[in-house]
């Protein structure tokens, strides 16, 4: 019986703190969101791949890093450690290459699009009976991943493109504080709990 006592504590640990992680990357989408519609002549594939690239870069980082500090079980830490390390190449990559023009730009975010969306919703499927983030996990992927199915099949517009990235990082920015202001409550009422239960 006493070694089945350590076993909650990393989940515990998930739980009462995982929400920072949703709470920063919907910080950086609405950021990158709010730069596209607010700045005028915005839609460059310049403009595009520079506001993309610091995204990619800052969002994989918070991602992967915060998420092995924070996420609970060792493979989905494993999973989100190389989903926010494609998010920082592609963000290198477009920051670099920046003066490359609409055809990159469609590229890189559509390749990122299709792989941390593809990690992120098996992320969500694998661990929906075990981790109360995993249903933000499974729509945010969805979401990243018929962002890339949008921009692959849309025409080669470079209005169109940064706009859609632009109404999917908005999109996806509010839906993430959402689930962080959820789960931060959903963290804090066992404590509530036994504090009235003391």
């Amino acid at each position: 019986m006493a070694t089945a006592v350590p076993a909650p504590k990393p989940n515990v640990h998930a739980h009462t703190r995982y929400w920072v992680v949703p709470a920063i990357r919907a910080i950086v989408a609405l950021a990158a969101g709010a730069i596209i519609t607010f700045t005028r002549d915005a839609h460059t594939a310049t403009f595009g791949l520079i506001v993309f690239g610091a995204f990619a870069i800052v969002d994989g980082l918070a991602t992967g890093i915060l998420s092995a500090l924070l996420a609970g079980r060792r493979v989905t830490r494993t999973l989100f450690a190389v989903q926010g390390a494609i998010g920082v190449i592609a963000g290198v990559l477009a920051l670099v290459l920046s003066g490359s023009g609409l055809g990159l730009f469609l590229y890189l975010v559509t390749v990122w699009a299709a792989l941390t969306g593809f990690l992120e919703l098996y992320n969500g499927i694998r661990e929906r009976s075990r981790d109360a983030a995993a249903r933000d996990w499974l729509i945010t992927g969805a979401m990243t991943a018929v962002l890339a199915l949008v921009l692959l099949f849309a025409p080669a517009d470079a209005i169109l493109a940064i706009g859609l990235f632009g109404a999917w990082a908005v999109i996806v920015g509010v839906f993430q504080a959402i689930g962080a202001a959820t789960l931060r409550s959903a963290a804090h009422t066992p404590s509530r709990r036994a504090e009235s239960g003391s």
